[in-house]
């Protein structure tokens, strides 16, 4: 029932936005190639990887800098609009874009006022993942803190999740499966998951994820294991695109993926085990923040409370990008008013930002829902509140941009061991919708996804 539901909302799609031509329209298949280049994938992800990381030897990133020199790598990677982490994640595991597999965001728009909650539930994914392929084709799974899996169909994993109030890691511990793994992870391999430990300002978060990671894959051997790693991302937000923390943050990603590759060495699998080392996005160098709801609030379009107020026009914000909601999906007037908005700021604001239109973001493959997009120049991002002044100061990093936009947004991707070329390899552009049928083919599966390809310069036959 749950793929046939998934189909039937993945086609309502298509035909309201016409894009029926479009390839893998149908449920992926599970059947096996004739060979499988690999036993096992690991896939890992470095929330906030750029290429530099291991193009630059500055970098203290020398297991992965090791990798791309002997495997293979891409100079840029282009992910999806917003660049942000949750629909990004969605879409290496997928191979289909927010507009198809429904994961617009990292924070769903709530039409009474943002709660904090965020994209937390596997469920919430309309197209078939890498989880329900591996297990169609009879394979295990496992992952550890990957985006929208809570209550995904994983053998082994832990979710990312978390409380917005009270036990932090009280839904995290929960939604662990099966049943006592949380407790068997503190006692074979992480020591105590405890808050203060498990907090992204500290180190320790991705010490932890690469013990772990490495546990799952030495004990069980799935024939998939996602981890995200996200210390890199968490200071650059805080710092920027370079400083001693951000670097220290590289070193500790870098170490994470440097006990999984041992993990498989001593379990003895390393020689059938390909790792894809990938991002979400890039980073921004920040300087200005621009309020958009602040234009629409004093023309009456939006409230300031936290409720929203009596709204029919509201930006929802994420770092260089702003999506424009409309309570009346209908209401063209609305829509017509905040273009007009838009047009009448002054020249040197509206250099600040581009507008993005509804045929450009179906091009996108972004959220259908939405009548418009901001997207910020380089080195502007998006506030959501709607009062005080429109334009404010903003240090630190982010994303969220076009992914076209610029090349300091582009993530990166390594491929390393079974069925991957050697060599150092370079790939000059893909996608991070072309994970998703990489990992398939390495696996020996048909993955019919609808919007990447195989990247079949990473593979070596």
């Amino acid at each position: 029932m749950r793929l046939t539901a998934r189909t039937l909302v993945l086609s309502t799609i298509f035909v309201s936005f016409l894009m029926s031509g479009s390839p893998g329209l149908g449920q992926s298949s599970a059947h096996s190639t004739a060979h499988a280049p690999a036993d096992h994938v690991v896939l890992i992800s470095i929330d906030g990887l750029r290429p530099e990381f291991y193009l630059d030897r500055t970098w203290p990133a020398p297991k992965i800098q090791q990798m791309a020199r002997d495997g293979v790598s891409a100079e840029g990677v282009l992910g999806v609009f917003p660049s942000v982490t949750y629909p990004s994640h969605t879409s290496m595991v997928t191979g289909a874009l927010p507009a198809r597999h429904g994961i617009y965001n990292n924070r769903p728009f709530e039409p009474s006022g943002q709660t904090g909650r965020w994209y937390w539930h596997e469920s919430a994914i309309k197209v078939e993942t890498l989880w329900d392929l591996v297990r169609a084709s009879g394979r295990q799974t496992a992952a550890f803190s990957w985006p929208v899996t809570d209550g995904a169909p994983i053998d082994y994993f832990v979710p990312e999740v978390w409380a917005l109030s009270g036990d932090a890691l009280g839904p995290m511990r929960d939604g662990t499966r099966p049943a006592g793994l949380w407790q068997e992870l503190g006692r074979e391999a992480t020591g105590n998951l405890d808050a203060a430990r498990f907090s992204p300002d500290y180190m320790s978060r991705d010490d932890i994820g690469g013990a772990a990671g490495a546990y799952l894959l030495e004990t069980y051997k799935p024939a998939l294991l996602a981890v995200h790693l996200l210390a890199a991302d968490h200071f650059e937000h805080a710092d920027g695109r370079d400083s001693d923390r951000v670097r220290l943050a590289v070193s500790a990603v870098d170490r994470a993926v440097a006990a999984i590759v041992d993990a498989a060495d001593r379990a003895g699998i390393l020689e059938r085990t390909a790792f894809l080392v990938t991002g979400d996005h890039g980073f921004v160098e920040l300087h200005t923040s621009v309020a958009p709801n602040v234009w629409l609030a004093h023309d009456g379009l939006t409230g300031t409370e936290p409720d929203r107020g009596e709204w029919r026009a509201s930006f929802h914000t994420s770092g260089g990008s702003a999506l424009l909601y409309l309570k009346d999906p209908s209401d063209r007037a609305a829509a017509v008013r905040v273009r007009a908005l838009l047009t009448e700021q002054p020249q040197p604001l509206r250099r600040l930002f581009r507008v993005i239109e509804r045929k450009e973001l179906d091009e996108m493959g972004a959220d259908p829902t939405i009548a418009l997009a901001l997207t910020g120049a380089l080195g502007v991002s998006f506030s959501a509140r709607a009062s005080g002044d429109a334009l404010g100061r903003a240090t630190g990093g982010t994303h969220g941009y076009d992914p076209e936009a610029f090349p300091e947004i582009r993530t990166g991707f390594i491929g390393w061991g079974a069925g991957l070329v050697e060599g150092g390899r370079i790939i000059h552009r893909m996608r991070l919708v072309d994970i998703a049928p990489t990992v398939a083919r390495l696996l020996g599966l048909e993955f019919e996804v609808p919007d990447g390809i195989i990247v079949r310069g990473a593979l070596s036959e």
